[in-house]
Formats: structure tokens, sequence, C-alpha cells
């Protein structure tokens, strides 16, 4: 009989006390359920990242370490960003893997797909993406700003998925590829339709957030979009090359104006033209310097060549210190108890 996959969940956790407990109970009940119908192997497991939260995140992971056999925890030694901390759980994953579903720590996808997910890995998918069915679940804004990014990155010729976030499964081949890449500004959802492999989608819906609130605010998804913008195409730097030419030659259309009122005699003061032209010049130029900016700035972060991430502690190590109050709520106790 051939030896069942190893499937690891990993979860980037930042600041996420109010979830912890239930993402570990709901996760162990569906490894429990796989597992039950030989879908994967019993050293089937969950990884934790702690993104480097402030709050009691990563004491309680610890003490969710020892609670359930399957529950492992990555503490990176600060926050580095969702991103990043994905891929440190997913490189750490892969050593000891042959699938690796990703998922947000808030339990809004819909786990229930991932047999599904299993099941088209073994039909040959490398990659298998969590599609959303619709974005019921969001804000107006956060729809049609959705909307729009999606729209730029493919006028902009940027390979992504559309309505797909970071809810995925990989194989440990995909994830290897995925490894190669040494980019500081990471962007995954670019980065994994790059890789090449041979993909499927499965169609799920997002619910509402249980417990929390998310961490994504609106300047680290601007960040992001920033991100996933300039990390994968040129083209913004183009408009802008195009953009000056176009000022050109309007600029000689209007020195041909001005020379041929000046000698008909019809020259008039035009003071809120003019002034019009210079502010709206301005802001042209000052966009066009941002954009050549956020690209000099990515390659600046590249060139040094800092580390994405940094781990810190890994629960099997032993590092781990559980407040008492921590180990007392574990255990069902309170503190008015001797």
């Amino acid at each position: 009989m051939d030896r069942l996959e190893t499937l690891s969940i990993v979860v980037p956790c930042y600041n996420e006390e109010a979830m912890v407990v239930e993402l570990v109970e709901h996760l162990d009940m569906v490894l429990s359920k796989l597992t039950g119908e030989g879908l994967v192997g019993e050293d089937s497991h969950i990884v934790l990242v702690d993104d480097g939260s402030t709050d009691q995140t990563w004491p309680l992971i610890c003490s969710s370490c020892e609670t359930y056999k399957r529950v492992n925890g990555v503490k990176l030694s600060g926050n580095v960003g969702h991103q990043n901390a994905l891929m440190a759980g997913l490189t750490v994953a892969k050593d000891t893997s042959d699938l690796i579903v990703s998922l947000d720590a808030d339990l809004q996808d819909d786990t229930s797909v991932i047999s599904e997910m299993i099941k088209l890995s073994r039909q040959g998918n490398d990659v298998v993406y969590g599609v959303r069915k619709d974005r019921t679940s969001d804000s107006l804004a956060k729809r049609e700003t959705a909307q729009i990014f999606y729209k730029t990155m493919k006028v902009l010729g940027v390979r992504t998925v559309y309505n797909h976030a970071d809810y995925r499964l990989m194989t440990k081949k995909a994830v290897e590829y995925l490894s190669e890449f040494n980019e500081r500004n990471l962007y995954l959802r670019g980065l994994v339709p790059l890789l090449g492999c041979k993909s499927a989608t499965v169609e799920y819906k997002r619910e509402e957030r249980r417990e929390g609130k998310s961490k994504y605010s609106i300047r680290k998804m601007l960040h992001l979009a920033m991100d996933g913008i300039t990390s994968f195409t040129d083209v913004p730097v183009h408009i802008v090359l195009w953009l000056g030419v176009a000022f050109l030659v309007v600029s000689f259309g209007i020195l041909v104006y001005v020379m041929v009122s000046y000698f008909i005699h019809s020259v008039v003061p035009g003071w809120s033209s003019l002034m019009l032209s210079i502010w709206f010049c301005s802001g042209c130029v000052l966009t066009s310097l941002g954009v050549i900016g956020e690209y000099i700035g990515k390659i600046y972060v590249e060139v040094k060549g800092r580390p994405r991430y940094r781990i810190e502690k890994k629960s099997g190590e032993k590092v781990c210190n559980i407040p008492p109050t921590i180990q007392k709520a574990q255990r069902g106790e309170d503190d008015g108890e001797v």
C-alpha cells in the first residue's frame, strides 16, 4: 500500500489571541476528518507562524502545541508582514510535508474544500487555488477597490487568479520552486502563477470573520497592491515615458499658438489658464517621479539583500514560556482556586 501524503496547514498569525484557540480546535478537527477519510497521513500537522505579535498569540500557540499533538509553532523575531510570514511557514513545512495548504487565521476560508484540493492534486495539479464565488462578505468599498485592482493588474499584464487571495494548496515541488525566488518584496499571488506548475481551482464561499478584527488596514492593502504592480511589471514606467512625450508634443503646439497670437497682436493675459497649466504639469511631474521612485525603492531593498525573516523560536525546542494564567485557562482553572 502506498504511503499517504503528509499535509501541512500553514497559518500566519499576527495579534490573533482572540482566534488561536478556536483556530486550533477547528483545524485539528479538519485534519482528523481528512485522516479518517484516508486522504492524508496521520503525521499531517498544523504550522502556526507568529509574525511578531505583541499580544498573547505566541503563548497561546505554545499552549496549543502541548495540548494538540498536530500543532507546531514558529515564532519570527519581528513583524515582517503577512507575505513574508506565510513564506516562512511554507519554507518550514516543505521539509516535512508532501502537500501544504495556506490560509488566514480568521477562519473565513471554507476548510471543507481542502479535501477537494487534495483530490485535484492527485490528478497532477501542483497548485490548487481557492477562489471565492462572490464578495458578498466584503463591504461595498472593499468590493469596488478589489475590482479596480484586478482590472488594473490585467491591463498591466500581471498574471493573477481572479478572486484568489492566499488560500491555496501547493505540493512540495511547487513550494521548492517558489523558494528559488529570492526577492524581498513578496507578492505570492503573483509569484505562484509564474511557477509554471499545472494548476486547478476550487470555488468556495468566504464567511464573515468569527472573532477579532482584520489586521489588513487600508494602508497595508494599498502597500500590497503596490507590491503586486511594481514587482511584476514595468508598464507604469513606460506610461511615464509616453506621458512625457505627450506633454512635449502639447508644449510645441502651445508654442505655435503663442507665437501666432504675438504676431497678430491678440495676446490675452490668461492668468487663470497659466496657473492651471503650471499646477497640472507639476502634478504630472511629481506623480511620474513618484512612480519612478517606487521602482528605485524596490531596487534599493533588493540590492541590500537583507533576510526576509528570521525564525526566533520553534515550539519543539522547549522555549515556550507559557504564563501561569494561560496554563490555568487551558486546564479550565481560574485564579481564585488554590
